[in-house]
C-alpha cells in the first residue's frame, strides 16, 4: 500500500458567501472558509467571529455536578484533607493546578499527587490510594483520570473515603448483544462529560476545562462574587491543557484557547512568564503554536524523563528567579527528550524494515530499551511518515507499556475494545490511547489488531483539504490580517490553505543557517512577481522539479533562472519585521 499517496479535495459547501460577508463586514474568502469549518447561521457566525467568555457553558450542565460540589463544599466545610490525583501530562499538570489551587482558595485543606510515569503508571492506582489513607485522606479528587480506575476506586471506598472522579477520557464499556454497556467507577459522583445522560452540550473538553468548570461551579455556589476572578485565573491554564491535549479546537475549545491566549499575553502566572521567557518567547506574540510545540513539550519532558512534581511546582512558583531556574531545568530536560527521540524514532523505521510490518494495516512496533516515557511520541512520528495507526511498545518494570496515535479513519480506542483481552491495562480515545500488557502478548496484539481492522486502501491516502482554490493575486495584506479573526488555529481548525495551479516558478534563493529552506520570485496569474517560502523538505522538492523539468532544473533555478509551472497549496499570514507588517506566502504541497 502506498501511504505516501497525496489527494488534493477542495471544500464545495454551499452557503450564499457575498450574504454573510456583508452581514459582517468581512471578505467572501473568510466567509467561505468559516463555511468549511460547519459554522452556520447568524448566531454561530458571530460567536466563531467574536465570541468571548461570556459564550462558555454553564458549567452545571455536567452531569453529578451537584453531587461533587456537594462533596466539595462539606469536606472544605468540615476540614477534611482532600488529595487531588492528576496526571504527569501537561493536560493532568494543569488540572491539578486548577483544582489544587482553587480550592486553596477556598480554604481548603489540600495537596496534589502526580502518578510517577514508571512506578505507577496512567492514573489512580492501589499505591496511590493507600498512600492517601495513610497521609489521612478523606477525599480523593481526581483530574484527567479515574473514569477506566473502577478497582482502584472500589479500593478507595472500601478503606472509606470519598472519591469524586473527574475526567474527559471514553467511558469504559462491554458489548452485550450489539449494545454498549457502560462500566463507571463506584465513586461518590462522576463528572465526565462523555458518560450516558451528560447533557453537556460540547463533550469534547480535555480534563484542565472540566476542573475549570468544578472549580467555576464551586465558587458559584458558595461565594459568587469571586467566580469572574476564579475563571480568568484559571482560563489560561485550560487554554494551554487544551492545546497540549490536541482537543478538537472548535465550540467551545476555540473560546477557551481564545480567551485563555488574552490572558497569557497580558499577565502570564509567574512560571509561564519563566517559561516563554527560557525558551524566548514575547508574551504579547504568544500563539497556540507555541502553546502545543513550544511550551508544551517543556512540561511534558519532566513526566516524561524525570517527575512531574517539578512541572507542577513550576505552575505554582510565586518568585520569578526561582522560576526561571525551573523552567531552564525543563527546557534542557526537554532538549534531552529531542535527541533521544530523533535516535530512537530512526530505529524504529529500522525495525519495521527488518521485520517486515510495513505491510501491516496497523503497526506495532516493540522498542524494548526505549524510554517508556517516548512511546507517543515515537508513534505520532510514525504516524506521520507511515500516515496508518501506530502503536510503540517498550518493556517497563511490570511488562510492557506502549502508546498509539491514530488516522481520522481508525478510532484506535474502539479497535482496542475488540482486543480487550490483550491488556492488563488500556484507555484513550479516537487518535490516541495507552495500554499495559504481558511480553507474551506483543504477537496476539498486532494480530488482532490487524486480522479486525476494516481500514481500506484510500484510508491510507493523505487528504490535503484545501479551502479555496485562490489565485495568487489575491493574497494581500488585507486578508492576511482579517483572517486572524479565524484564529486561533489548530485541530479542526486548522490554518486556512489555498491553491492555484501552474504558479511560474522564476528564481530561488535558499535560506537559513543550513540551507534548509528557500525563497522564490513567482509570477501570479496576473503576470505579476510575488514572493514565497518554502520551509517543507528541500531535498524532496528538488526532486520533483528534476523529474518533471530535467537535472539541470533546479541548478538553473537558483543560479540564472527559468520558468517552471507548479501547482502550489499556500497559507498566507503576517509577517512583522522591525514593526512592519508584510504578507508573507508560504507553500505547502505542490504537484
Amino acid at each position: 500500500m502506498d501511504t505516501n499517496a497525496e489527494k488534493w479535495m477542495v471544500a464545495a459547501k454551499k452557503a450564499d458567501f457575498t450574504k454573510i460577508a456583508e452581514e459582517f463586514g468581512i471578505s467572501p474568502v473568510l466567509a467561505r472558509i468559516i463555511r468549511n469549518r460547519d459554522v452556520e447561521g447568524s448566531e454561530e457566525i458571530h460567536k466563531f467571529l467574536y465570541g468571548s467568555k461570556r459564550d462558555l457553558y454553564e458549567p452545571e450542565l455536567l452531569k453529578d455536578m451537584e453531587k461533587g460540589i456537594a462533596l466539595l463544599e462539606e469536606a472544605v466545610a468540615d476540614r477534611k484533607k482532600i488529595r487531588v490525583i492528576g496526571d504527569y501530562d501537561v493536560d493532568g499538570i494543569c488540572a491539578a493546578h486548577i483544582f489544587c489551587s482553587g480550592l486553596k482558595k477556598a480554604g481548603a485543606l489540600v495537596d496534589t499527587a502526580i502518578p510517577h510515569r514508571k512506578k505507577d503508571g496512567y492514573g489512580l492506582n492501589e499505591h496511590l490510594i493507600r498512600e492517601a489513607k495513610e497521609d489521612g485522606c478523606e477525599l480523593i479528587v481526581t483530574c484527567d483520570n479515574g473514569i477506566a480506575a473502577r478497582e482502584s476506586v472500589t479500593l478507595a471506598k472500601e478503606l472509606e473515603m470519598q472519591v469524586l472522579v473527574t475526567d474527559h477520557h471514553e467511558v469504559p464499556y462491554t458489548e452485550e448483544e450489539g449494545k454498549r454497556r457502560e462500566i463507571l467507577p463506584e465513586a461518590d459522583a462522576v463528572i465526565d462529560p462523555k458518560q450516558e445522560g451528560c447533557a453537556y452540550p460540547f463533550p469534547g473538553i480535555c480534563g484542565a476545562v472540566v476542573a475549570l468548570k468544578v472549580i467555576q461551579a464551586f465558587f458559584r455556589k458558595t461565594d459568587r462574587e469571586r467566580e469572574e476572578e476564579i475563571v480568568d485565573t484559571f482560563l489560561p491554564f485550560a487554554a494551554f491543557a487544551t492545546v497540549c491535549d490536541v482537543m478538537e479546537l472548535r465550540d467551545e475549545n476555540r473560546l477557551i484557547v481564545k480567551e485563555g491566549l488574552k490572558r497569557l499575553r497580558l499577565l502570564p502566572c509567574i512560571g509561564l512568564r519563566a517559561l516563554m521567557q527560557v525558551n524566548g518567547l514575547e508574551p504579547a506574540r504568544l500563539n497556540a503554536y507555541h502553546l502545543g510545540f513550544v511550551l508544551g513539550p517543556c512540561i511534558n519532558s519532566t513526566g516524561r524523563l524525570d517527575t512531574a512534581i517539578r512541572a507542577l511546582e513550576l505552575l505554582q512558583c510565586t518568585d520569578l528567579p526561582e522560576a526561571v531556574n525551573l523552567a531552564s531545568e525543563l527546557k534542557e530536560l526537554n532538549d534531552s527528550r529531542k535527541a533521544m527521540t530523533v535516535k530512537a524514532v530512526e530505529e524504529a523505521k529500522e525495525r519495521i524494515v527488518k521485520e517486515g510490518l510495513a505491510g501491516d494495516k496497523v503497526l506495532v512496533v516493540y522498542l524494548p530499551d526505549c524510554h517508556e516515557s517516548l512511546a507517543g511520541i515515537i508513534a505520532g512520528r510514525l504516524r506521520e511518515v507511515y500516515n496508518k495507526p501506530v502503536f510503540v511498545l517498550t518493556d517497563s518494570e511490570d511488562g510492557v507499556k506502549g502508546s498509539g496515535r491514530s488516522i481520522d479513519a481508525y478510532h484506535m480506542y474502539e479497535e482496542m475494545v475488540k482486543c480487550g483481552g490483550c491488556f492488563t491495562k488500556f484507555g484513550g480515545h479516537k487518535m490516541a490511547a495507552g495500554l499495559s500488557m504481558e511480553k507474551e502478548k506483543i504477537g496476539l496484539f498486532r494480530t488482532c489488531l490487524n486480522e479486525r481492522c476494516g481500514l481500506k486502501q484510500e484510508d491510507y491516502v493523505r487528504k490535503v483539504h484545501i479551502d479555496v482554490p485562490m489565485p495568487l493575486s489575491y493574497a494581500d495584506l488585507d486578508l492576511a490580517m482579517q483572517m486572524e479573526l479565524l484564529e486561533p488555529f489548530g485541530t479542526a481548525n486548522p490554518k486556512p490553505l489555498f491553491a492555484q495551479k501552474d504558479v511560474i516558478f522564476m528564481q530561488g534563493r535558499k535560506m537559513g543557517a543550513n540551507g534548509n529552506f528557500a525563497r522564490y520570485g513567482v509570477l501570479d496569474d496576473t503576470g505579476k512577481k510575488k514572493e514565497l517560502v518554502y520551509f517543507g523538505d528541500l531535498e524532496k522538492f528538488h526532486t520533483f522539479l528534476q523529474g518533471k523539468y530535467g537535472q539541470d532544473a533546479v541548478r538553473a533555478l537558483y543560479a540564472e533562472g527559468g520558468r517552471y509551472p507548479v501547482s502550489i497549496t499556500y497559507q498566507i499570514g503576517v509577517n512583522v519585521y522591525r514593526g512592519a507588517q508584510n504578507l508573507q506566502i508560504v507553500m505547502q504541497d505542490y504537484m
